[in-house]
């Protein structure tokens, strides 16, 4: 009779302790094959192993660093993992629907880099500005500034978001480093790589491609502004749930900043 249960997959992929470990480091931001096999202490050829079991199944994606093409970023799904936990909650009993819930922000300070600061970095700052009402503290810089925000960063802000980034300065990196920040969030494969301390109190990285890319016109790149501009939106999403009292900066933290 038993056999006759359909388990939900969710449920048979999180059952597993090893996949369950993998997916609560990932959980935290994208990470590479061999930072997972030395987070969860097991061989690297068992870690790929289960990692294709949880991309099979939907939880996890794939994507090649932008900096070394040889190597690759793993991503959690947020999105589909939270549908499928209240998927599984109400197939165990329908009173488990979970009820929507928007987490009011606490005061945070958080930090979104990438190279050129141009797009992807600003317009997470732009998005995590404009979802908070202005009561996180937010700023982006790049490691090598561009002269100015990319025309299409500025378009799909202002036609999808109504956020105006028109004028925004771009900002080296250096402007920023003698500040305190809760949350430092790299969206660039190879300031990731290369930049390792950002003096942070929480480090993640969200492997995101450059959406200028090697189009040869502003016109044929805007579709891919439009889908990291969503992709951001979705993560700052879950980022706010991040930002809560107990996961706040110590007091010592506070009065290191300038």
């Amino acid at each position: 009779m038993v056999d006759r249960i359909e388990v939900p997959q969710l449920m048979r992929m999180a059952a597993h302790p090893l996949r369950w470990a993998l997916l609560t480091e990932l959980a935290a931001g994208d990470l590479r094959v061999r930072e997972l096999t030395t987070a969860v202490g097991e061989p690297q050829n068992l870690v790929s192993y289960h990692l294709r079991l949880l991309r099979s199944a939907g939880l996890i994606t794939m994507r090649r660093s932008s900096f070394d093409g040889r190597d690759s970023y793993y991503h959690l799904d947020l999105t589909r993992c939270g549908t499928a936990f209240a998927e599984a909650a109400v197939a165990l009993h329908p009173g488990l629907a979970p009820a929507a819930a928007t987490p009011a922000p606490a005061s945070a300070a958080v930090l979104f880099l990438c190279t050129g600061n141009s797009a992807r970095s600003p317009m997470a700052e732009g998005l995590l500005r404009h979802r908070t009402g202005g009561r996180v503290e937010v700023a982006s810089a790049g490691s090598h500034p561009k002269p100015a925000l990319h025309r299409n960063a500025v378009r799909v802000m202002r036609e999808h978001y109504d956020i105006d980034l028109d004028g925004h300065p771009t900002t080296p990196l250096s402007a920023v480093a003698g500040r305190r920040f809760d949350y430092v969030i790299t969206l660039c494969d190879k300031v990731r790589e290369v930049q390792r301390d950002h003096g942070a109190a929480t480090l993640a990285h969200w492997s995101l491609p450059d959406p200028a890319g090697a189009a040869a016109t502003d016109q044929a790149s805007y579709p891919e502004f439009r889908r990291v501009a969503a992709e951001l939106d979705t993560r700052i999403h879950f980022l706010l749930n991040q930002l809560t009292p107990a996961s706040m900066r110590s007091t010592d933290h506070a009065e290191h900043r300038n």
